[in-house]
């Protein structure tokens, strides 16, 4: 059998149900918790981590797209899946054939919807859907109220379609000092009061991500919500669900819950080559690094086209033997040099730890993103597919 390069990431099975179980138990009593589940499981392998969620209990799986949805029903064949992008043409098929909940606000969704469901003869209120409102995302939703109202002015109730859950998405959950949040629960309310008295009766609300969770911001009042109108709230949880936390403005310290989240994802590869170079010589493309000594150097076979990030280069830094090794010079397309004078007896075949712990020693995606000036979910969605995503425990 042909033996892979050694670069590869390492999924732990037992920190994503520990996250699962900790966020099912912060949740607010009573509420439903979704599992994000969409861009390849925030860059985790989204078939086995879906099969997982929904074998320990979860009863809604979130998704990006049709596409994502089909793929993940063959996993989970009994939970409910919400495919969070909207449709476009060709998909309101797919979706109603493998029994997926879109998420829709424009008027097409609509139409595309009920002519599927009519070429396929069903009922009224058989295809349920999420409605999603715009609080001040600008990016989907329904985009005002005149909107909502010409929207439920077309709907009725002989429609195939089922507006079972209202939605939103708040643009500042982690600034626990802005009012922002409110302004944005005060708006949804609106909305939501809006479609009752045209005659909906919704049962799930939902606006709530890992941040409204684990802060429990805005619970109080989406709770007070979903009890006026006898609905249920669901909180969707990604980026914890993976094991890290929001960084919240001011910052919240004191969460037992935040403490408990585990990593699920650890990176790795090996060191395939070592050399030795003189003091003034340089490393990689237009010579960016320059030695000031005589200097021993390791070779990781990957780089940026497994998603390593190029703004890493002669900044960020890699475990090996426990100790933190720097870039030297440009991360190339497949390779990557560290500097591993100071880190005694490394050795060809070496384990070398791009995100994840080592002997004490850890390195986050919250890490790599510092250096790169972006976030964490940038990190592990950028992973390549050619890196193996490999179950642990």
């Amino acid at each position: 059998m042909m033996q892979t390069r050694p670069v590869w990431a390492e999924i732990s099975r037992s920190n994503l149900l520990s996250n699962w179980k900790l966020l099912r138990s912060a949740a607010e009593p009573g509420s439903e918790v979704l599992a994000v589940v969409k861009a390849n499981a925030y860059g985790h392998g989204v078939l086995p981590c879906a099969s997982l969620l929904a074998a320990e209990g979860a009863e809604w799986l979130g998704v990006s797209c049709v596409e994502e949805g089909v793929a993940v029903r063959a996993v989970a064949p009994r939970a409910r899946i919400l495919t969070m992008s909207g449709l476009w043409q060709g998909e309101a098929e797919a979706a109603i054939e493998h029994k997926l909940t879109p998420q829709i606000w424009e008027p097409f969704h609509f139409e595309l919807l009920e002519e599927a469901a009519r070429r396929r003869n069903l009922g009224p209120q058989t295809v349920p859907v999420h409605l999603e409102i715009d609080t001040g995302m600008s990016r989907q939703g329904v985009r005002s109220l005149n909107d909502l109202k010409a929207l439920l002015a077309r709907y009725d109730q002989n429609s195939p379609i089922k507006i079972e859950g209202m939605m939103t998405h708040f643009h500042s959950a982690e600034m626990l000092a802005e009012s922002a949040t409110e302004e944005q629960v005060a708006y949804f309310a609106e909305a939501f009061d809006l479609a009752i008295a045209y005659g909906l009766r919704p049962r799930w609300i939902h606006a709530g991500n890992s941040a409204i969770l684990l802060s429990r911001q805005a619970t109080p009042a989406l709770t007070a919500l979903a009890q006026k109108h006898g609905a249920r709230l669901m909180l969707r949880c990604g980026l914890a669900l993976y094991g890290y936390s929001t960084r919240y403005t001011p910052a919240l310290d004191d969460a037992q819950c935040l403490r408990g989240l585990r990593p699920v994802l650890s990176w790795k590869t090996r060191v395939v080559s070592l050399r030795t170079i003189k003091a003034a010589e340089t490393v990689g493309y237009n010579m960016t690094f320059k030695a000031t000594r005589d200097s021993r150097l390791a070779l990781i076979p990957m780089g940026y086209g497994d998603g390593y990030n190029r703004l890493l280069s002669n900044r960020g830094c890699a475990l090996v033997r426990g100790k933190k090794a720097v870039i030297a010079g440009r991360i190339s397309m497949d390779q990557t040099v560290l500097d591993v004078t100071d880190i005694p007896g490394v050795a060809i075949g070496d384990e070398v730890v791009l995100i994840g712990e080592q002997d004490g020693a850890s390195i986050t995606a919250y890490d790599l993103s510092d250096v790169t000036g972006t976030i964490p979910y940038e990190v592990l969605c950028a992973i390549g597919a050619r890196v193996p995503r490999v179950p642990i425990d």
